[in-house]
């Protein structure tokens, strides 16, 4: 039987370029990148833009 851990992700995880400018769309996706490439997969994901500032929480796992 496969076993998976998981892990609980947000936008506060993600450095943000400025303390004005916020996060990028860009800046998101390096770091969903990143956390591809050591195994984790994204199964859930909710994305919010306000005023040009993008905000998410998700759900990632990965293969034990």
């Amino acid at each position: 039987m496969k076993k998976f851990e998981y892990k609980m992700i947000d936008s506060k995880d993600v450095a943000a370029v400025s303390l004005f400018k916020g996060r990028k769309r860009s800046d998101i996706e390096a770091y969903l990148n990143k956390l591809g490439a050591q195994g984790w997969e994204l199964v859930n994901a909710d994305f919010r833009e306000l005023e040009g500032d993008t905000e998410f929480s998700g759900i990632m796992k990965r293969e034990c």
